[in-house]
């Protein structure tokens, strides 16, 4: 019962006081036990009151603080942010240019050029400096793979330097396998730090030399008869011809008939030209490497009854892609005793030379039935 009747008591002086607050005001000034003190004392009493009604166990010190809870409710003043739903493409990746690269320029020495057993012969290629990086003194050639060909296993690259976008010739020297085949050699090029590297995109491609060796006991000339082109004033010719063809033929005769009567046991190329005033017959052979100190050997003549036979043969070499130079030519009729042609061929030693034997008509175009008996390269 003492909390409701505190309750009340407390009820009666707050009506007391807001009665107070209501009276009219005196114009005389109020004394210290005025209107103020009436309201400071019924202040006081309320607060007495109310802290007499606090529980005991109120807690304390620091975890009287109340932590406020932080509400969603969107500010006026700054923008609302909206997740963007596009996506930002990737960037794409950039192809950095190698340190070191090469791009092949150029070569000597075709591929599959055929060259005699134990034959020595250079190989060139022209490269181009297409990376980053200048090549100098402590770069080199280097052999990677396949068929060393006895060369050496590196060499240096230059003495100088290859800046990038300048070309350079590299150059080795060879020696033909004893044996018949195909043999290929690969090469790259190694820099200072013993890094070797070579064409492509990622600088990973060997260059190459490619060689078919010729046996010592097989005629160049006669076995690759069909791989020259034969033609003569009435154009291409087909290989093997047909005897009596009015525009020229080339026949392989494996015991021909020479006019001297005898029949010789080693084979021979039966070349008779266009049937004309002036004709002639060429066949132009696929590219061959000298060796140092060969020669050019052949037998030649007019077969058995060309009694009219009447020619000139001419052997020409055009080394390395240069002008077609005559290396020798012999006028020949059915009279002439057979002619033994010997060639020193030490001037093309190293170049890749393209040969063409020719017979062209002096008179007597019916008959000019001449041969080059086992022409060859020797040694």
């Amino acid at each position: 019962m003492k909390k409701p009747r505190r309750l009340y008591c407390i009820f009666l002086l707050l009506m007391l006081l807001l009665t107070a607050c209501n009276f009219p005001t005196l114009t005389a000034t109020p004394s210290s036990g005025g209107q103020d003190a009436v309201k400071t004392i019924a202040a006081m009493t309320v607060q007495a009151l109310l802290s007499q009604n606090l529980p005991s166990d109120t807690p304390t010190g620091p975890q009287d603080t109340l932590t406020s809870v932080p509400t969603n409710t969107p500010n006026p003043t700054q923008p609302t942010i909206v997740p963007s739903t596009t996506q930002t493409p990737p960037t794409a990746a950039v192809t950095q240019t190698p340190c070191d690269r090469a791009q092949f320029v150029s070569e000597t020495l075709p591929n599959d050029t055929e060259i005699s057993p134990e034959g020595m012969f250079i190989k060139t290629w022209t490269l181009q400096n297409n990376g980053t990086c200048t090549w100098n003194s402590g770069y080199s050639l280097v052999f990677v793979k396949g068929e060393a060909m006895t060369s050496v296993a590196s060499q240096q690259l230059t003495t100088s330097t290859v800046t990038p976008g300048q070309t350079i010739q590299v150059s080795v020297n060879l020696k033909a396998p004893s044996s018949d085949g195909t043999y290929r050699g690969d090469w790259m090029l190694r820099d200072g730090n013993g890094v070797s590297f070579g064409l492509g995109t990622d600088a990973s491609s060997s260059f190459w030399v490619q060689i078919k060796v010729m046996g010592s006991k097989v005629s160049y000339f006669i076995d690759n008869m069909c791989a020259a082109q034969w033609s003569s004033g009435a154009g291409d010719l087909p290989c093997p011809g047909k005897t009596n063809a009015a525009k020229g033929f080339v026949i392989r005769q494996d015991a021909p008939k020479l006019q001297n009567g005898t029949t010789d046991n080693e084979p021979a190329l039966w070349t008779n030209p266009q049937s004309t005033a002036n004709g002639f017959i060429a066949g132009k052979y696929p590219a061959i490497t000298i060796n140092s100190g060969q020669h050019f050997k052949a037998v030649i003549g007019c077969l058995l009854d060309a009694k009219n036979c009447n020619v000139k043969f001419t052997l020409v070499a055009n080394a390395d892609g240069g002008a077609d130079q005559v290396l020798q030519e012999w006028s020949l009729n059915y009279a002439s005793p057979i002619t033994n042609a010997d060639i020193d061929l030490s001037s093309l030693a190293g170049k890749s030379v393209v040969f063409t034997l020719k017979v062209t008509v002096i008179s007597g175009a019916d008959q000019a039935q001449a041969y080059w008996l086992k022409p060859r390269l020797e040694p």
